[in-house]
């Protein structure tokens, strides 16, 4: 240091931090098996088998993403019973927001009387929420924020093609939020992420908008840039490389499978679900979500909503171990094991 270098303060937070409430918005319309297959050679029995949903929910135009999100965001709030203006921060998580400025974490915080406070936007696919939740952590535990809000919410059903076999009965719309704060005892474990960029392609939009302006005729004639997947090559990878990362969230919050009372994987697919909590070797006792029956693949959506069904319906309860386990586009993931928060209220 140099000679009379005044130093620099560095923030401190807390060790301990814990989900304080959780909130869920789900769409009005209920889409089934026999709606999709209006526009694909399916069948209910075909695509239950394939991958466990029976319903998803589409959002009608007045809901959108950050309408989903506040509602979500508000509920967290309400059901957490931490003061609003202890929030320091809002983690928007979403692939689907309709533009990329203005970004909508700062509305959203202007919608629930926390304008002011830094929010932004995080796009890391359907291991959103898991980044999201690792980020807000971290933040409190740097002191750069006291208590934080995490938003999971997706509009996908503008963003597939309904005539696509591979992805139209797959996904659906919704928002999930908690709040997350200090603790004594800490409920959050270390967060395992990373990615796999070479094969990241194996979900894609079908063009980027630079390629749909520069085909288009016009812009009323500009081609829609649909989401695409190599299913097969998704089901592979997160077969074998996120039961390696489940394992080894495991490990690092230093826990076995015997402790743990819930498994909360993303909503992608229920054989894939079923692989996973096989391959962990998770005891019959383990509540595992099963979300995506009725609400389909919501990306970064998926995890918070699963995890208030649980709680909703007294599958899992306040204070239980869960294992939660992002995967997806990227193709990325995050995992964490944490002690749940209370059931909703509202």
């Amino acid at each position: 240091m140099a000679e009379n270098a005044t130093p620099i303060a560095v923030s401190t937070g807390v060790d301990g931090t814990k989900m304080y409430g959780i909130g869920a918005y789900r769409p009005e319309r209920v889409v089934d098996n026999e709606e999709i297959c209006q526009h694909i050679d399916s069948s209910d029995e075909w695509i239950q088998e394939r991958s466990g949903i029976k319903t998803r929910r589409f959002a009608d135009r007045e809901e959108s993403v950050v309408h989903m999100g506040t509602v979500a965001a508000q509920k967290a709030l309400d059901n957490s019973g931490v003061d609003p203006e202890l929030v320091d921060a809002i983690i928007f998580c979403t692939s689907t927001y309709e533009t990329i400025i203005p970004h909508g974490a700062p509305i959203i915080a202007n919608n629930i009387g926390r304008n002011g406070i830094a929010a932004f936007d995080l796009t890391a696919g359907c291991a959103g929420f898991g980044y999201g939740l690792a980020v807000a952590t971290n933040v409190i535990r740097g002191g750069a924020a006291r208590y934080v809000l995490v938003i999971g919410s997706e509009r996908l059903s503008e963003a597939i093609n309904p005539e696509d076999r591979g992805t139209a009965f797959i996904f659906g719309d919704g928002a999930g939020a908690v709040v997350v704060g200090p603790a004594d005892e800490n409920e959050l474990g270390p967060v395992v992420w990373g990615s796999d960029g070479e094969k990241g392609q194996a979900i894609r939009q079908t063009k980027n908008w630079y390629q749909v302006m520069d085909e288009a005729v016009s812009p009323e004639s500009a081609e829609h840039p649909w989401l695409v997947m190599d299913g097969s090559k998704v089901f592979r990878w997160a077969a074998f490389t996120v039961a390696k990362v489940a394992q080894q969230t495991l490990e690092a919050a230093n826990v076995g499978p015997e402790n743990i009372q819930a498994f909360i994987p993303h909503q992608a697919n229920g054989r894939i679900n079923d692989a996973l909590a096989k391959h962990l070797g998770l005891p019959d006792t383990v509540a595992v979500a099963n979300d995506i029956e009725a609400t389909g693949n919501t990306s970064a959506a998926s995890i918070p909503l699963a995890m208030e069904t649980m709680l909703r319906e007294g599958e899992a309860k306040e204070g239980d171990t869960a294992l939660l386990i992002g995967f997806g586009a990227g193709l990325s993931y995050a995992g964490q094991v944490v002690k749940l928060p209370k059931a909703p209220q509202s």
